[in-house]
């Protein structure tokens, strides 16, 4: 049996206020009702490069943006990841937190940005990085959640597959200068740790330190195999794929690298020093 993924790319114009920008989103959402699961970009009611802004609309994970769409989830009775936002922590802290909701609007699961980014972002000076790497299970089998800048890190994706993971959701503000490497990271990731990759990227233009950034958008669905399922454009809209949860188990039976994993490298030797 099959499930029907829809990937909803957002642009987040500096001059949209926020509660509007929920809105017009959670209507992109319900025209999404035939989808199994609905999934959104990273801190696309803030907008990724709105670093001003980002301690003004911090929440909590049962914050406005949450809510509404867990009304919705409720509605269209399906699960939505609703990307990420800038989470109000414990102790006033603030973190980059993906929230995936079932399809009866509850928190199935909560996921910080491990690896906050810092080259022309205030990202991390502004949030603190996840420590987790939570797994939760869904109609894609065991699903976890990174969110952008974790794609460029192997050893983090390799620790949910040893949790179980069999589904990734990707959530993003991937610039449009480097799109070939996140279509290269996504795929690769796939293939590597022979998972589902799940990859919803935010569009349009945002202000950022040096200027004007645009977002990649190509949001992308690739199997275990590496074969590209479904791939956005670069405008705002909803893509909808049909996807086969058993292609994990079975793309794992078939080709069993991962069984072949040793468990430890410490005993690899270095290599001599160089003859002075």
């Amino acid at each position: 049996m099959t499930s029907t993924i829809a990937l909803v790319q957002v642009a987040s114009p500096a001059a949209e206020p926020i509660e509007d920008r929920r809105h017009r989103v959670a209507e992109m959402v319900r025209s999404a009702a035939d989808a199994d699961l609905v999934v959104l970009p990273e801190l696309w009611d803030v907008g990724y490069f709105a670093f001003d802004r980002y301690a003004a609309s911090a929440q909590d994970v049962d914050g406005p943006t949450v809510r509404m769409l867990a009304e919705v989830a409720r509605e269209i009775g399906a699960a939505i990841h609703v990307g990420s936002i800038v989470e109000r922590a414990p102790g006033g802290r603030l973190r980059n937190t993906a929230v995936l909701l079932d399809r009866q609007g509850r928190v199935g699961l909560t996921s910080s940005k491990v690896h906050v980014f810092g080259h022309e972002s205030l990202e991390a000076d502004l949030l603190e990085p996840g420590t987790g790497a939570p797994v939760t299970r869904t109609d894609l089998g065991a699903t976890a959640s990174t969110t952008c800048y974790d794609l460029r890190f192997p050893e983090l994706w390799r620790t949910l597959v040893d949790n179980g993971a069999e589904t990734v959701v990707v959530p993003a503000a991937w610039p449009a200068a480097r799109r070939e490497h996140w279509r290269l990271f996504t795929s690769a990731r796939a293939a590597e740790e022979q998972i589902l990759v799940v990859a919803c990227n935010a569009v349009g233009v945002q202000d950022g330190i040096g200027g004007p950034v645009e977002l990649g958008g190509t949001s992308r669905i690739v199997d275990p195999w590496g074969v590209v399922l479904a791939e956005a454009g670069t405008e705002e809209g909803v893509t909808l794929c049909e996807v086969d949860p058993g292609v994990v188990a079975r793309t794992r039976a078939a080709f069993p690298v991962l069984r072949d994993r040793l468990p430890s490298y410490t005993h690899l030797a270095a290599p001599p020093e160089a003859a002075s």
